[in-house]
């Protein structure tokens, strides 16, 4: 099986992880285990400010075995941490340290969303890579529900990149769960559902957009790792690809990607299909 190097996307202050030890952090930057790229996917030398917008620090690697169904893969994983949601916690932390509050630092953590990138292949190689941008979902990717089709979709894109002759990678968007309005408001939705509006509605009668995810930072790591190249991205969303394209991907191309559909799912699919998803009648059939 392709090893796999598995990355965390974040922006970073000048004082990243001082809230943890600054001593950890000059050391990992030492040892080339913590650098940093700009919004446009541009390496930025340690101590150096990013010209234009927010940086991303990637930190490892480290190792972590990965295993779904009955595969498995060699992972590198490598976290980070947006500098914009740093910045007031980097005080907060100060001012709990002194007050030795540590029970305090899981709450200040739970404000840190990190988006991650597994890498498939050797990079190196690429020039056409397959590519998954994947929205967090909690229900699906972890539950197994299946009033979604996020699991499978998760699971199959790593399995499809594994076994083509290109690679490439997966950028899990954690902060992306109910298409960006977040895991309660997304129960909320889910009981909506069920009395009989479709998931687009669902958003609505909450007074919430269709769509709130932002692809930014995924469109940043596009730029760092596939560095100009043309890629395949696996998706059923025409919208996705626009939005990608509109922070300066091009040359992509939508390769349809459907799995999981079930029972449970096919009236939330049909949803999709009605607001713009590219999904067939026959995509929609018994498993």
């Amino acid at each position: 099986m392709a090893n796999v190097t598995y990355f965390a996307r974040c922006g970073i202050i000048p004082r990243m992880f001082t809230y943890i030890d600054p001593a950890v952090r000059r050391r990992l930057t030492e040892q080339g285990k913590l650098f940093q790229i700009d919004r446009d996917g541009v390496r930025v030398d340690a101590g150096q400010t990013a010209s234009r917008g927010a940086l991303i620090s990637i930190l490892g690697p480290i190792p972590l075995p990965l295993k779904f169904c009955d595969s498995r893969a060699d992972v590198q994983w490598y976290a980070c941490v947006r500098n914009t949601e740093l910045g007031k916690i980097e005080e907060l932390a100060d001012d709990l340290r002194e007050q030795n509050g540590q029970q305090s630092f899981a709450t200040l953590a739970s404000f840190m969303a990190v988006n991650s990138v597994l890498v498939i292949g050797n990079p190196e190689t690429w020039n056409n890579p397959l590519v998954r941008v994947h929205s967090s979902c909690l229900t699906g990717d972890v539950f197994g529900s299946e009033r979604c089709e996020c699991g499978p979709q998760m699971r199959t894109a790593i399995e499809r990149i594994r076994d083509d002759n290109q690679g490439g990678l997966v950028i899990y968007m954690s902060g992306h769960e109910g298409r960006g309005i977040g895991l309660w408001a997304k129960a909320a939705t889910y009981l909506l559902q069920d009395a009989g509006e479709d998931t687009y509605q669902a958003n609505r009668s909450l007074g919430l957009p269709d769509d709130s995810r932002d692809f930014g930072d995924a469109a940043s790591l596009l730029k760092y790792f596939v560095d100009g190249r043309p890629l395949r991205l696996l998706t059923n969303n025409p919208k996705k690809v626009e939005d990608l394209t509109k922070f300066g991907l091009h040359d992509i191309t939508r390769v349809k990607h459907v799995t999981g559909v079930s029972d449970n799912n096919r009236r939330y699919l049909t949803a999709k299909q009605e607001w713009g998803h590219e999904l067939d009648p026959e995509d929609l059939g018994a498993d």
